[in-house]
């Protein structure tokens, strides 16, 4: 019997020997993959229609996922502020189920940036590069950072890729979309306030990542430091620290 055809996948900046093999996803297996397959199984069985299915381990020990067909994000145009306003709704829902989710067994998580506090379960990478748009349909890919964290790190995270929150942008217009962004998330007055610092934790948690594998070597955080990413990272941290006040003014008008 011919096995079947792989095709290896483009994009993503982390994982590595992801290939597509007919409606279905192979990569490699870690551990922290039968958390996120469990993780996946209840988001699935809730109906949350933003992650891809669970399929299990292949034969030759590999995470399987269902294929998700449709284009990456961070090749589209920035998004609208009435999409940033679908996409907070998107995130709210996704956090709604997982503070609710009871791991049937002690998890192992692998998330590169911890939190200050644990309020429940994140993805931790929600950025254009893991948002695959088909039509109407949204589906975040790439949980193998899935793990304990808060509700405005998570959206913090996303409202850096999203909005975006990078170095030359308009403050005052990056504002107008970050609310649109809380206001699809729905988030309330201490939410609004918290937002902007949550922001500035988790893009300078990223250029710190990077700073400290390019300083011991552990991958693929040395690598990506050596391709330029900390370059980005840095300015963007910046960016954040001297607007976050504006921000948190234009939240809570």
């Amino acid at each position: 019997m011919t096995p079947p055809e792989e095709e290896v996948l483009e994009g993503g900046n982390v994982a590595d020997q992801v290939v597509r093999v007919g409606r279905t996803v192979r990569k490699p297996w870690r551990r922290s993959s039968p958390s996120v397959l469990l993780l996946l199984t209840y988001l699935q069985a809730c109906g949350y229609e933003a992650s891809p299915s669970a399929v299990g381990r292949d034969e030759r020990g590999r995470q399987v996922l269902g294929y998700v067909p449709g284009t990456m994000a961070d090749r589209t145009a920035p998004m609208t502020e009435g999409e940033l306003r679908r996409l907070g709704g998107t995130i709210r829902r996704l956090h709604d189920l997982t503070a609710a989710y009871r791991p049937p067994e002690e998890p192992v998580w692998e998330a590169p940036i911890p939190h200050e506090r644990e309020e429940l379960v994140c993805h931790n990478d929600l950025a254009p590069w893991n948002l695959v748009r088909d039509g109407d349909a949204w589906t975040f890919i790439d949980w193998d950072s899935a793990g304990p964290g808060t509700r405005m790190g998570d959206l913090g995270y996303a409202a850096h890729g999203f909005v975006p929150l990078h170095e030359g942008g308009d403050p005052r217009r990056d504002a107008r979309r970050l609310r649109a962004l809380a206001d699809g998330y729905g988030c309330d007055g201490a939410q609004r306030r918290e937002l902007p610092d949550a922001v500035l934790g988790r893009v300078r948690g990223m250029y710190d990542l990077l700073t400290e594998g390019a300083r011991t070597g552990e991958q693929p955080w040395a690598r990506l430091h050596a391709e330029g990413h900390a370059d980005h990272w840095g300015p963007a941290s910046e960016y954040v620290e001297r607007n976050r006040q504006l921000w948190r003014e234009a939240l809570l008008r």
